[in-house]
């Protein structure tokens, strides 16, 4: 299906959607949608090909190439995908679709918003989409439930809202799933973190770290459990956990589990923390949880600190000290009545590192914080922090301006890398070191 074309050289006058609409309804009519399901997609797409050209040729209506184009197109789009938005869909600069309206949607490009020309023709044909996306995953959506996520067969992760619960008509959300997985590499070279903090985060996965990923919505929290995950070793069992399934692990043992929603009549919801506590069963060698955002934290610490070391996992939090705050809170979501001092001594035993990444205003994501948990100090879980990003301003392009900046602190767990067989620079630490005096050593290349 050819998603491509310029709609800018197409007319948008009333007469061409009202043809359009009148040739889609005149498809539809001779369709015969028994044995068109019965077809395989490229023999179908033929066929309705064939019907739309033989309809274009009988209008009185004169048509240009770049018309039939777009007729063509949307008529398949209608039929076979997610209708105007097919095009969204299809263009890689894209990560995020926001229909907030059906007369107005934004996306998302290298972090910033914008909006597009592109519409549904009102409500109804919102809703007709929206449910054939439900449908396609085996979920409904309607008044007695308004409110599904679900996920495309692309791997995108769709969300979707309606009325009596949005004021304005039906929403919906299109979180893109990325078919090549952004490397390590990629993100120095985007300027989210530097080679030395890259090879620094690759040791401490080698070295089997509990590593904790903070970071707002959109901030790449999920790009960079991805990137830290393929420094796993080939050889471990690997299990991961998620709400909708966005790892994109290369190894070879890699068990993979996904939540399952209550159906119609409210039963058979497989929440994450049953994940969690089925996964230790399951002999992993490393368990990594999408997100954590409920009760399944105290399984995770307390698998954490009984033999599963090495585990990632990712949360909601601004910063370091808010992400072990909302640890703690989590755990008591479970239902134990633990002692908050119990509850923090589990937190500062089981996580070795806290990463920080933020999303800026001119749409860059980097690495904010490199912070090491070192302990217990009374009743407060002490930390210290590695490696900083230091904002220095705006340029007169509107980017923000900063630098990667170790704090001079070494950090403890060096001598558990050096254990591992794991030996670094001691100069990357030294707060007075350049990125280029540490990208000269060779033991960085």
């Amino acid at each position: 299906m050819n998603s491509t074309t310029d709609l800018s050289a197409v007319p948008t006058t009333l007469e061409f959607q009202q043809l359009k609409a009148r040739l889609h309804r005149e498809v539809l009519d001779r369709l015969n949608l028994e044995s068109l399901q019965q077809m395989d997609r490229e023999t179908a797409t033929q066929g309705i090909r064939s019907l739309i050209t033989d309809l274009m040729n009988q209008q009185m209506t004169p048509l240009s190439t770049a018309e039939r184009r777009v007729i063509m197109d949307e008529i398949l789009d209608e039929i076979f995908g997610l209708g105007p938005l097919e095009p969204m869909l299809a263009d890689t600069s894209i990560n995020d679709i926001l229909v907030n309206t059906f007369d107005q949607i934004y996306v998302e490009r290298h972090g910033k918003l914008e909006p597009t020309q592109v519409s549904f023709k009102d409500d109804n044909h919102l809703m007709q989409i929206i449910d054939r996306i439900v449908s396609r995953v085996g979920r409904r959506i309607d008044e007695s439930s308004p409110m599904v996520d679900a996920r495309l067969a692309d791997g995108s992760r769709i969300n979707a809202i309606i009325p009596p619960l949005s004021i304005d008509g039906p929403h919906l959300s299109i979180r893109k799933f990325r078919k090549d997985a952004l490397s390590g590499e990629d993100l120095v070279r985007y300027d989210s973190l530097t080679s030395p903090i890259l090879e620094l985060m690759a040791a401490c996965v080698k070295a089997r770290l509990n590593i904790l990923i903070s970071g707002g919505t959109g901030a790449g929290k999920t790009t960079l459990l991805n990137v830290l995950s393929s420094f796993i070793p080939n050889n471990e069992r690997i299990v991961t956990i998620e709400d909708s399934a966005e790892l994109q692990l290369r190894q070879e043992h890699v068990v993979r589990l996904e939540t399952r929603p209550p159906n119609i009549e409210g039963e058979g919801q497989v929440t994450q923390r049953q994940l969690v506590i089925n996964s230790l069963r399951m002999r992993p060698d490393r368990i990594v949880v999408g997100e954590v955002r409920g009760g399944e934290a105290i399984d995770m610490l307390q698998a954490m600190n009984t033999g599963h070391d090495g585990s990632l996992t990712t949360i909601h939090a601004n910063t370091a000290r808010d992400a072990l705050g909302r640890l703690e809170t989590m755990v008591a979501m479970a239902g134990f009545q633990l002692p908050p001092r119990a509850v923090k001594e589990q937190v500062a035993s089981a996580i070795n590192l806290v990463i920080q990444i933020a999303r800026h205003s001119d749409g860059t994501r980097r690495v904010t914080g490199f912070s090491e948990i070192t302990g217990m100090e009374e009743d407060v879980i002490t930390m210290q922090e590695i490696f900083v990003f230091e904002k220095a301003g705006i340029d007169e392009q509107g980017k923000v301006v900063g630098r990667f900046r170790p704090t001079g602190i070494r950090p403890r767990f060096a001598d558990r890398l050096r254990v591992a067989g794991i030996h670094l620079p001691v100069e990357m630490f030294d707060e007075t070191a350049t990125l280029e005096k540490l990208q000269a050593n060779r033991s960085w290349r």
